[in-house]
């Protein structure tokens, strides 16, 4: 007896009400995760409990991981590999400018794909180290006038830089690999009579407070 032949394309086979429960509770799942609005899971939801073929399901699932499993690409976050979740989001403020002044700008932000630094007369700290980026490659566009812009990123990320500097001082010894996976950071523009300095610091841990032993104060002896 020979077997049935089997479509090529599974998207074409029709799909069982469990199938349709599955998907719904996927899309359940990433409204709570806050991987899409409320708005979008009853359009979902909607297409999901109407649709006839596996093909139809795949339309509003095929960008959510399912329910209990890490996302796909989740194995960049492996011990060796740069964290996955540190690669995207709504990009943060595209220029740094400090005139006669300063600016302080770390802690956790999302890197745009090009960033503007001006220092005139003052000086920028940027600090990306906490940073996440928009994209696998951002470029941080440097312009000092007397002025110095300090750059942090840490051991983990990928960085060239090639600014140069007249009557300035351009540092380039931060261009290196990262890890595997890790996003690229150009560091690129002009000293004029300034600095710019690209380090790399690896991410300072709070201390932990040591345990002091302190005696218990004893009561006072009493007078013979």
């Amino acid at each position: 007896m020979s077997n049935l032949p089997q479509p090529a394309d599974r998207s074409h086979l029709r799909v069982s009400d469990a199938d349709r429960e599955q998907a719904a509770e996927v899309l359940r799942q990433a409204a709570g995760d806050g991987r899409i609005t409320f708005e979008e899971l009853d359009q979902r939801l909607e297409t999901a409990y109407a649709a006839r073929t596996y093909g139809d399901l795949s339309e509003v699932t095929a960008d959510l991981p399912a329910p209990g499993q890490p996302p796909a690409g989740a194995v960049d976050t492996a011990p060796g590999r740069f964290p996955a979740a540190r690669i995207g989001g709504e990009p943060g403020s595209g220029m740094s400018v400090a005139i006669l002044g300063g600016v302080d700008r770390g802690g956790v932000w999302v890197v745009p794909p090009r960033h503007s630094v001006v220092a005139v007369l003052g000086g920028v700290q940027l600090d990306l180290r906490e940073a996440r980026f928009s994209q696998r490659e951002v470029t941080i566009d440097v312009f000092t006038l007397m002025g110095g812009v300090d750059i942090t990123v840490g051991e983990d990320v990928e960085v060239d830089v090639s600014g140069f500097g007249i009557m300035g001082g351009f540092d380039h010894r931060a261009t290196g690999p990262g890890l595997p996976g890790a996003p690229k950071v150009r560091v690129v523009g002009l000293a004029l009579m300034g600095g710019v300095n690209v380090k790399r610091r690896p991410l300072k841990r709070p201390k932990k407070p040591r345990n002091r032993g302190i005696e218990p104060a004893t009561p006072d002896s009493p007078e013979m």
